[in-house]
């Protein structure tokens, strides 16, 4: 079992090393190509680059300056190994949050296959930089180590993680989520110092500017673009559709926050990072990395069929199956196809719907205490006593090994099974 894990494995990086070298990947190109365009006026976005417009920030484009230098295809080769590291990394951050005993290689080999995250090689995107960082800077919260710093620069790379601020300061975690916004802002001085003009123009103008993508393109799985396919036109949704994604993000929030409450942060994570992808405008389908830490919950919660289920949807991608072009799909022909072409907004949904009913759910197994509170929700719903130890840190202690619990509150478990207590199974 081991040896073909790894000979799958190494196809898959192989795949990766080769598609590096032949394929021109076009997100890439237009990264490389901003790279160039950065310190060119207002260049970066005042003209197309590859045929397409320059969506990303300034601080994108400025972080590609050293990349551009190089030939595309070495350049393109070390972005895809980096890539694949920061995968890595964000595999490992997602097992540790789990609290789970399973191979790395089980879930890299596993996670390759989603198409979320064979799409972001294949189109060359930064999404695995992003989740990588997030998930480091939330790994450090959920232990009640100070952190914002890795989710600042990725808001400053893309603005959607941005949302993840907003669930350090729901959670109480004020200090970290100034300290992101204070690593968002240095990273955006810093674009602004060396593109003054290129920086103007994307803060006034180009950052809220939709027109310049294909909203209604198969790929957005986002309201917006379910709408626009609808409706045939982004000019037929009026403004009654802000309060869409007001909803979705407030009840998102307030979800993260309250499994964030029970100590459970890797469940808020997920629900947070699933979100941030049902307010954005545009969540294109490459965009979906966040599936990683949503299955994770799914498979560590014992939601087996669930998780099979939406492994098998986001590893087959079944909205390309669908007739598509450029232009809005028609609604009469394909009614029937609608569930099928906005597959990944109505899991999204689904998502959601599932982790609030899970919540109510578990809401007599899991104490709201900060004393008392767990890294993982129970398993089980047998009850069990729970025998406190003073530590010198001002912690509890778990006999299972676990670690301790700091004043702020850590990921891990912060209790210690009486002798007679009944261990939760699943």
């Amino acid at each position: 079992m081991k040896r073909w894990l790894t000979f799958v494995l190494a196809i898959e990086v192989l795949g990766i090393v080769v598609s590096s070298l032949t394929y021109d990947s076009l997100d890439f190109r237009i990264y490389w190509l901003g790279g160039n365009a950065v310190t060119d006026g207002t260049r970066l976005y005042d003209e197309q680059l590859a045929a397409h417009w320059y969506t990303n920030t300034p601080f994108m484009a400025t972080l590609f300056t050293p990349l551009a230098a190089l030939p595309i295809t070495v350049a393109r080769l070390l972005w895809q190994l980096a890539s694949l590291a920061a995968f890595i990394w964000a595999c490992a951050t997602t097992l540790k949050l789990t609290g789970r005993s399973v191979p790395l290689k089980v879930v890299v080999a596993g996670g390759l296959l989603l198409a979320p995250v064979w799409h972001t090689f294949f189109q060359g995107q930064v999404n695995l930089f992003l989740l990588a960082l997030v998930l480091a800077d939330m790994h450090r919260v959920a232990r009640g180590r100070p952190a914002g710093i890795g989710i600042g620069i990725a808001t400053a790379i893309k603005l959607t993680p941005g949302i993840f601020i907003v669930l350090l300061l729901v959670t109480r975690r004020t200090k970290d989520a100034f300290t992101a916004a204070g690593a968002f802002a240095v990273c955006t001085v810093l674009a602004y110092a060396i593109a003054p003009d290129a920086s103007r123009l994307y803060w006034l103008q180009t950052f809220y500017d939709t027109s310049r993508v294909g909203v209604p393109y198969i790929s957005n799985q986002s309201p917006l673009g379910v709408l626009t396919r609808i409706l045939k036109g982004t000019a037929e949704v009026g403004a009654w559709y802000t309060a869409i994604p007001q909803a979705i993000g407030i009840t998102g929030l307030l979800l993260a926050a309250a499994w964030a409450r029970r100590g459970d942060w890797l469940a808020a994570i997920a629900v947070t990072g699933m979100t941030g992808l049902l307010v954005s405008p545009i969540s294109w389908a490459h965009h979906w990395v966040w599936i990683v830490p949503a299955l994770a919950v799914l498979i560590r919660n014992n939601n087996r069929t669930i998780a099979v289920c939406g492994y098998v949807l986001f590893a087959s991608a079944p909205m390309w199956w669908t007739p598509y072009d450029p232009d809005p799909l028609r609604f009469s022909p394909h009614l029937l196809l609608l569930p099928i072409a906005n597959c990944y907004l109505l899991a999204g949904l689904f998502f959601l719907a599932h982790m609030t009913f899970r919540l109510r759910q578990d809401a007599s197994t899991i104490t709201n205490e900060p004393s008392m509170r767990r890294s993982q929700p129970p398993r089980g719903r047998r009850s069990m006593r729970l025998a406190r130890t003073a530590r010198r840190d001002g912690g509890l202690e778990c006999t299972a090994g676990r670690g301790t619990l700091g004043a702020e509150g850590a990921a891990r478990p912060a209790v210690r099974f009486g002798r007679d207590a009944r261990e939760y199974r699943p």
